[in-house]
C-alpha cells in the first residue's frame, strides 16, 4: 500500500491565511483535465475555468457566446483531474441577471461541474447577487475593472479606473462586494496605484491581471503565458521561452508570482 498522501486542498481559508501572511497566490486558467493535472502538479493555487475559453478554445472574438452548459462541461473536466488547487468556475454572460438565476446556475457549476467557487463580473449591481450566493453557502469571486462580458458596452478592451470618479466608484464597489460576502476579488486592467489601494483596503485576497504586483496574487490566461495566443495582451508574459517544457513554464510562472518578480513595469498600467 502506498504511503503517498494526497496534497492538502487549497480552500477559501487557505487563501485568506496567505493574504494575512503576505504569501502571493498563483492562479491560472484551465479548461481541460490534461492541463488541470499539469498546473496542479506545479503548485498553482487556483485554477480558473474562465469563460475566456470562448476565445482561446472556441475561437470567438469575445466571451459573450459561451453558454452555461459549456461552462459546466469544462469545469467538470478540470475538477476531475485536480487534487490540490481551488477550482473556480465562471458564470457566463447573462447567467446571473438576478440573484435567483445566479443561485441556480451556481448550483449547477458546483453540483454538476465540481467547482468550489463561482466568479461573476460587476460592481454595485451585483451586490445583492453576491449576498444571495453567500447566504446559501456559495463561495464567490468578484471581478472589477475591465469586465470582458461587457466589452461591447465598454467600447473595447480598455484600462479602467484612470478617471478619479471611476476609481472611487471601483473602490466603493470593492468594499460593497466584500461586505456582501465575496471571498476573492479579481482586478483586471487597472492602474497600479488603484490596485494597490484596493488590495490594501480589503481583507479578502485581491488577484491582479494587468493590475501590478501589489495585488495579493496574479492570474493569467494559460495560453497567453504559454505564448500560443495570437494576440497576447500587454500584461502577459511568455513563460515557455526557448526550449522550456509546459511544466517548466508553469513552474516558472508560479515561482515568479511567489517571489514578486512578475509582473514587471512593462506588464502594468500607470
Amino acid at each position: 500500500m502506498s504511503n503517498t498522501q494526497a496534497p492538502a486542498r487549497v480552500t477559501v481559508t487557505t487563501l485568506h491565511k496567505m493574504k494575512r501572511e503576505g504569501k502571493k497566490i498563483a492562479m491560472l486558467t484551465a479548461y481541460d483535465a490534461s492541463f488541470s493535472r499539469v498546473l496542479d502538479a506545479q503548485g498553482v493555487d487556483i485554477l480558473l475555468v474562465g469563460d475566456s475559453l470562448g476565445m482561446v478554445i472556441q475561437g470567438h472574438e469575445t466571451t459573450v457566446p459561451v453558454t452555461m452548459d459549456e461552462m459546466v462541461y469544462h469545469t467538470r473536466a478540470v475538477a476531475r483531474a485536480c487534487q490540490r488547487a481551488l477550482v473556480i468556475g465562471d458564470l457566463p454572460f447573462m447567467s446571473y441577471t438576478s440573484p435567483e438565476l445566479a443561485l441556480r446556475n451556481s448550483a449547477r457549476l458546483m453540483q454538476e461541474g465540481g467547482a468550489q467557487m463561482v466568479k461573476l463580473e460587476g460592481g454595485a449591481p451585483q451586490v445583492a447577487t453576491v449576498a444571495q450566493l453567500a447566504h446559501h453557502g456559495v463561495p464567490v469571486c468578484a471581478h472589477l475593472g475591465l469586465q470582458p462580458q461587457s466589452v461591447h458596452k465598454l467600447g473595447g478592451y480598455r484600462v479602467q479606473g484612470r478617471d478619479e470618479a471611476v476609481a472611487q466608484q471601483m473602490l466603493a464597489d470593492a468594499h460593497a462586494l466584500q461586505e456582501a460576502g465575496a471571498d476573492l476579488l479579481v482586478l483586471e486592467c487597472v492602474p497600479v496605484s488603484l490596485a494597490q489601494h484596493i488590495s490594501h483596503a480589503l481583507s479578502i485576497p485581491v488577484i491582479g491581471i494587468g493590475a501590478g504586483r501589489e495585488c495579493d496574487g496574479q492570474v493569467l490566461v494559460l495560453y497567453d503565458m504559454l505564448g500560443i495566443s495570437p494576440r497576447a495582451p500587454k500584461f502577459s508574459q511568455d513563460f515557455i521561452g526557448a526550449g522550456a517544457t509546459i511544466p517548466q513554464a508553469v513552474a516558472s510562472y508560479v515561482q515568479a508570482v511567489k517571489a514578486g518578480t512578475f509582473p514587471q513595469d512593462q506588464h502594468c498600467f500607470f
